[in-house]
């Protein structure tokens, strides 16, 4: 693997190259996470394909810059970093809260693109007029502000064992995350804070994405928590993108690649050589 550190929009951003395939194919990790989100995959995935992952910043061995950062800023470093690199157009696929970065840079810079993967963006703000939705969304908005709380207030692991077990997994579940990734929840609490104060954090306009001229695949995971309400989310992404296919993973979750890596690696190679040109 080729590691190195990128100047990105004034922020220093680690990043790391693997495999050997023409292709270009940058993995974009969720909330709380890294680079090493991907570790279950990027073996598998370097023989079909150049795979770029990379620390967000504020996040790990990237730069965490003082103030409040915000998804423009993510989405601004990840087209950068792709000019940066000289991958484009390329394949990008993003998880959780990477997977609406993505979408967003699809809105933003689809020439930069050939087509774009997602699995379950947490774009809540889609459901906002649905009133069948708002009990869900209500108790959605209350676990993660109570895990904002604490995060302020200090108490970083707790807030990282709080999301996993009341958020992502369910009771029980801290217990089974391995070490080092406890670790590095732990370490990067602080930037969810940062995007949790982000008043566009969830928000999307689906005008946006009505024209994104490149293939587009949504997943999501039928053992996903309803608090993700992947469902409907990638259903109103599914009526707005004109060339979309949507794939739900029968017996995975929020982290599919991570939990089912043959089958997740399978599906992308699958999906982008059907589009090849």
């Amino acid at each position: 693997a080729n590691m190195a550190m990128a100047n990105v929009n004034g922020v220093r951003l680690f990043y790391e190259v693997n495999g050997t395939g023409e292709v270009p194919l940058i993995l974009v990790h969720g909330s709380w996470d890294s680079h090493h989100d991907w570790d279950p995959i990027v073996p598998r995935l370097a023989d079909s394909f150049r795979v770029v992952t990379y620390d967000r910043r504020g996040h790990s061995e990237s730069e965490r810059p003082t103030g409040s950062g915000s998804v423009r800023e993510d989405v601004d470093d990840l087209a950068g970093l792709i000019e940066h690199l000289g991958l484009a157009p390329t394949w990008v696929i993003g998880n959780s809260f990477g997977a609406s970065i993505t979408l967003r840079l699809a809105g933003e810079h689809p020439e930069l693109l050939r087509g774009i993967i997602g699995h379950e963006p947490p774009l809540f703000s889609l459901l906002a007029d649905d009133p069948a939705l708002a009990p869900m969304l209500e108790n959605v908005t209350q676990r993660i502000g109570a895990v904002v709380e604490r995060i302020a207030s200090g108490d970083h692991a707790g807030a990282a064992e709080q999301f996993v077990e009341t958020v992502v997994f369910g009771p029980g579940t801290w217990a089974q995350v391995p070490h080092e990734l406890q670790r590095t929840l732990i370490e990067n609490a602080p930037t969810f804070l940062d995007e949790a104060r982000d008043p566009e954090q969830l928000g999307f306009d689906l005008e946006w994405i009505r024209r994104f001229p490149k293939p587009a695949l949504l997943r999501l995971g039928d053992k996903s928590p309803p608090v993700f309400a992947p469902v409907p989310v990638v259903a109103k992404l599914a009526e707005a993108i004109p060339h979309v296919e949507v794939v739900t993973f029968r017996g995975a979750g929020h982290i599919p690649h991570a939990t089912h890596p043959d089958a997740y690696v399978e599906a992308t190679i699958a999906f982008t050589r059907k589009h090849s040109a």
